[in-house]
């Protein structure tokens, strides 16, 4: 299992890499939040190890929180990504690094897991109750993973076998 600074910081570099710009904090706690979504969608396991709080404006994680500057996102000890963990994060960047990073909280809003955290809270306050992993897991079931890279839901590649 990956560690969440790892995938951060492949998100900050790769984000960098493909648009030649710097990722904000927001966009990077929401593509981190739906890398780990993907994760369970496809393999039913948890891409990484590391919590989200149920902000006002979406999921945050912490940890990743006290990496991020305004130089940008760094921390020492950097490990590479699995082959899987790679492709599944750059998948979500491919996917979803386009939108702006309102947009990406707007979705955030809309999952279990979020609105779940969020419960008793006023519509202006940071929580700090965590996003559960099994809620997240019901996140997941209501997606339909879709490859980036190939162009093509997932469940697309079993029929692109049997048609071989």
């Amino acid at each position: 299992m990956e560690r969440i600074l790892d995938v951060a910081q492949y998100i900050y570099d790769e984000y960098k890499r493909q648009s030649g710009e710097s990722i904000d904090e927001m966009k990077l706690h929401k593509l981190l939040y739906f890398a780990q979504r993907e994760s369970l969608a496809i393999t039913n396991e948890p891409l990484f190890e590391g919590d989200f709080e149920g902000w006002k404006y979406g999921p945050v994680s912490r940890e990743v929180r006290t990496h991020y500057s305004d130089e940008g996102f760094y921390y020492k000890d950097k490990k590479e990504l699995s082959a899987e963990g790679a492709y599944i994060t750059k998948n979500v960047i491919l996917q979803y690094g386009t939108l702006a990073s309102w947009k990406l909280s707007q979705l955030s809003h809309d999952e279990f897991s979020w609105r779940n955290s969020r419960k008793g809270l006023a519509k202006d306050e940071n929580g700090d109750v965590l996003l559960m992993i099994d809620d997240m897991r019901k996140d997941a079931e209501k997606i339909r993973p879709y490859d980036a890279m190939y162009d093509m839901y997932y469940d697309e590649f079993e029929d692109a076998q049997v048609a071989q």
